[in-house]
C-alpha cells in the first residue's frame, strides 16, 4: 500500500501526535510491506485559497504556482492518506487547513445530490483513496474536544474515513511517562495491524486508545504544576 502522511504539526518530527502515527504505521508494516512518505506541511509553500474557483472551471489548475501542485499529484497516486495533527482551537493547525482548502482543484463547480446533501462532482478520480485522521490533544479527556474536527473530516471524506483520537498526547514526548505511554502505543500498533489486514479497527480498541492514560485530575494537576 502506498501511504502519504500529512504531518500538520509545526513541531515536525517532535510532534506529540506523530508518536501515535508512527506506532500505527509500525502496526501496518507488521501486517504487510508499506510504502510510506511523510510531508511536514509547515515546510511546504502552500498559498491560501482565494476562492476564485478558477481551478474548478479550468480542469484543476490553480492560480498559485507552489508546492500544492506536487502534493495533489502525490495524493492522487496514494492509496491511504493519513492526516496527522494536534488539535488547535478544536480544529487543525493553519498550515494543514490551507492544504485542505487547496484540494479544491480535485472538484468541479458541478454539484450532485448524494443522500440528503449535495457534493461537488470530482474533476479527478480519487475513489481509490482511503483516509485516516489521527489527532492528539493536550486535554485530559476526549469529551467536547475532538468533535468539531471529526465532523469536518466526516463531511470531507464520507464513507472511507477512519478516526483515531488520543487525549493527554503531550505525555508521548515525556520519557518519564513511558510506563503509561508505551502500553498505549502498543494498542495503536495493534490498531494499525488490524487496519492493514481488514481496513477497519475494532470499536472497543478505538475507545480504549481514546481514553485517558492516567486519571484526568492527576493529568490536569501535573500540567497545572508546570504553568
Amino acid at each position: 500500500m502506498k501511504i502519504l502522511v500529512l504531518n500538520g504539526s509545526p513541531k515536525r518530527e517532535r510532534s506529540d501526535t506523530l508518536h501515535i502515527t508512527r506506532a500505527f504505521l509500525e502496526g501496518m508494516r507488521a501486517a504487510a510491506p508499506q510504502e510510506v512518505r511523510t510531508i511536514h506541511v509547515i515546510d511546504r509553500q502552500i498559498e491560501y485559497c482565494t476562492g476564485c474557483f478558477a481551478c474548478m472551471r479550468n480542469g484543476g489548475t490553480c492560480i498559485h504556482d507552489d508546492d500544492m501542485r506536487e502534493i495533489l499529484e502525490e495524493i492522487l497516486s496514494s492509496d491511504l492518506l493519513i492526516w496527522s495533527f494536534p488539535l488547535y482551537c478544536y480544529g487543525m493547525p493553519a498550515p494543514l487547513k490551507a492544504l485542505l482548502d487547496r484540494t479544491l482543484p480535485l472538484s468541479s463547480m458541478a454539484m450532485q445530490k448524494t443522500g440528503d446533501r449535495y457534493e461537488h462532482v470530482g474533476q479527478a478520480d480519487f475513489s481509490h483513496l482511503s483516509y485516516l485522521m489521527i489527532c492528539g490533544c493536550g486535554f485530559p479527556n476526549s469529551r467536547h474536544n475532538f468533535e468539531p474536527a471529526v465532523a469536518q473530516f466526516k463531511l470531507c471524506f464520507p464513507g472511507s474515513l477512519t478516526v483515531l483520537t488520543v487525549p493527554e498526547s503531550p505525555m508521548f514526548n515525556a520519557p518519564e511517562a513511558a510506563v503509561v505511554t508505551e502500553p498505549r502505543l502498543a494498542m495503536v500498533k495493534q490498531a494499525g495491524e488490524q487496519y492493514a489486514r481488514t481496513g477497519e479497527i475494532d470499536g472497543a480498541l478505538l475507545a480504549e486508545i481514546g481514553s485517558p492514560m492516567i486519571p484526568e485530575e492527576q493529568y490536569a494537576a501535573i500540567v497545572n504544576s508546570t504553568v
